[in-house]
């Protein structure tokens, strides 16, 4: 499968997209990890890369476009590869759309995870994260808590809320999404590539996803 995952902050892009991973082999690619890889690989656009993000200034477009061309003709993409958040604007929608012409990547579809706004909120004051920088396991307080005196069941450390998950932040998140983000749901309808899915479960949404692949 080629797919491209649109979906506000806790719309569980990153949950379904492991999930089909464990599928077909399809891996899963989202802008962070590609980002860090490259950092940790010494390459020369992964040097590049590290500057900004040591200035704490946003990584530009052509950096991570040049990256990302990198990415997918890398050998673990030939059984198919997911897109976890990524592209973010338009801008950087029509970069990769040429970006694939350019590599004879043909794409199934987009799909877009739609979660009600306060099934979001809800799903996302109530996560906690490992404190521990090397293992950063997900709990939720009610569907999947952590061990007694909130510790990690992996690995024993504290788990914590982070300070992008309290109701305030995340209302911030979710209004840039919606400002930034949003529009390329219009776009890859235009495209004739977009697939709705109600997102309340990330097992349901998987299945939902596999039948439009066969479909």
């Amino acid at each position: 499968m080629k797919i491209i995952l649109l979906g506000a902050p806790g719309a569980g892009k990153g949950t379904v997209a492991k999930l089909l991973t464990e599928y077909d082999g399809s891996v899963q690619i989202s802008t962070g990890d590609i980002l860090r890889a490259a950092v940790k690989q010494g390459s020369e656009l992964g040097t590049k890369a590290k500057d900004y993000m040591d200035r704490g200034d946003l990584v530009p477009d052509s950096l991570i476009m040049q990256i990302m061309e990198a990415r997918l003709q890398e050998p673990d993409c030939q059984n198919g590869f997911i897109l976890d958040g990524f592209p973010r604007t338009i801008p950087q929608a029509q970069e990769l759309k040429e970006l694939l012409i350019k590599l004879g990547i043909k794409m199934n579809f987009v799909a877009n995870l739609d979660v009600p706004r306060d099934v979001i909120l809800d799903r996302l004051t109530t996560r906690r994260t490992c404190s521990n920088s090397s293992c950063q396991e997900i709990y939720n307080v009610k569907s999947n808590p952590p061990a007694e005196g909130g510790k990690c069941k992996k690995c024993g450390s504290p788990v914590i809320q982070r300070a992008d998950e309290t109701e305030e932040a995340i209302t911030n998140r979710l209004e840039t999404y919606n400002n930034k983000t949003a529009p390329l749901i219009g776009f890859y309808e235009k495209e004739g590539l977009l697939k709705n899915f109600l997102s309340l479960s990330s097992k349901d949404t998987v299945e939902e996803i596999k039948k439009a692949l066969k479909g």
